[in-house]
């Protein structure tokens, strides 16, 4: 009988080890193939300068304009999405009962929303467009990138502040402290999960090209108000690589090298944010 269990543990860890090994090849895999097409062909002028007029049949200028407009969206839509997200992650966890069903039908809610593609989001946010007599534009890309991360940021944020003791609440209250008061001690125990929330959401928004496109639109130019196209680095990279000129599907590559790089910044950046505050947490 001992024996068996043996072998099966040791089953067991040769099985994990190779889910582990199988996951990793693929995310380097696709890490190498990226940095190997895109990094040879990647220069400064493509980081610095608009697309000319010959851009996406070869000729010279770069995606400045898609970096900005991914920029301009997502720094919005994420600090958006931070005003609507932390008021209700603390309303569900400081002001409802634990076993409240309004909270339990709330958070079902955000998982579904949170499941749904980001192209459902797209066609959402179009047809209100269409009602609206909205154009593509800058402000449509927020409009849906907002609604994109709004549910990951509350289910990721709530589901630590659910951990949070009803003796450390009960405690706050027993001192005096009003419910306002108590939202501080909660900030500080999910201060971690706000920023976990904050980076995840902004690696998926940074990300996403189905929203995008029907709502943003598509410019050669950097936006300079709210009702005009704005290009993104995922559209850019989808334009490119569909075009049939070599030269130009390399300089996609080169923009999802730029992309990557981003997302994995942001990767490093949220690993040592979260530990910083778990460290300092009390």
């Amino acid at each position: 009988m001992n024996n068996f269990r043996f072998i099966e543990e040791k089953i067991a860890k040769v099985l994990m080890l190779f889910s582990v090994l199988v996951v990793s090849g693929f995310v380097f895999s696709v890490i190498y193939t990226i940095f190997r097409r895109g990094l040879p062909v990647l220069t400064w002028s493509m980081i610095s300068q608009l697309p000319g007029g010959g851009f996406y049949i070869g000729q010279d200028g770069g995606f400045l304009n898609a970096i900005i407009g991914s920029v301009y969206i997502v720094g919005a839509s994420t600090v958006i999405g931070l005003s609507v997200s932390i008021p209700v992650v603390f309303y569900l966890n400081v002001y409802l009962k634990r076993n409240s069903r309004f909270g339990y039908l709330s958070r079902l809610a955000f998982d579904v929303l949170f499941g749904i593609p980001s192209i459902v989001y797209g066609a959402f946010g179009f047809t209100i467009m269409i009602y609206m007599g909205l154009r593509a534009s800058l402000l449509g890309g927020i409009i849906v990138e907002t609604l994109l991360i709004i549910p990951i940021m509350i289910r990721t944020m709530d589901e630590v502040a659910k951990t949070i003791p009803t003796d450390l609440l009960e405690s706050s209250y027993s001192l005096g402290a009003t419910r306002i008061e108590t939202i501080g001690v909660v900030m500080r125990q999910i201060a971690p999960a706000i920023a976990t929330a904050t980076l995840l959401s902004i690696g998926r928004s940074i990300g996403d090209a189905a929203g995008v496109m029907f709502t943003a639109g598509f410019s050669d130019n950097i936006p300079t108000s709210l009702s005009q196209p704005a290009a993104t680095l995922p559209l850019s990279v989808f334009f490119q690589l569909s075009a049939p000129q070599v030269a130009v599907q390399n300089r996609a590559y080169a923009a999802a090298v730029v992309l990557t790089f981003i997302v994995l910044v942001l990767s490093l950046a949220g690993r040592f944010i979260t530990a910083h505050f778990s460290k300092n947490k009390v």
